[in-house]
């Protein structure tokens, strides 16, 4: 009887039902800082291929290769287009 007692629920001073604080929401400050000057604006011919400088070295092999991929793939879609007889290229009629 005394066990049952024990384990019976009983209100502690945690579980109660407190008053939850409020939280005063504040707006963050506008920062009023110069607006950056965009790195595109007037740029010239001459000035865009003096910016191929500024690539990384290790990069152009990469380029290469990849503009390798891409010819090689244009070329190959083009010759399967215009070689393969098999191949329907427009609709055909409708017979009913």
């Amino acid at each position: 009887m005394r066990a049952t007692q024990a384990l019976r629920v009983r209100p502690t001073a945690m579980l109660r039902m407190q008053q939850t604080r409020t939280v005063a929401m504040r707006q963050s400050p506008i920062l009023r800082m110069a607006v950056p000057k965009e790195e595109q604006s007037g740029h010239t011919v001459t000035q865009r291929l003096r910016r191929l400088k500024d690539i990384p070295i290790e990069l152009i092999p990469l380029g290469v290769v990849i503009g390798a991929a891409i010819v090689a793939a244009g070329y190959s879609m083009a010759n399967k287009l215009m070689t393969d007889k098999t191949l329907r290229l427009s609709r055909q009629a409708t017979k009913h």
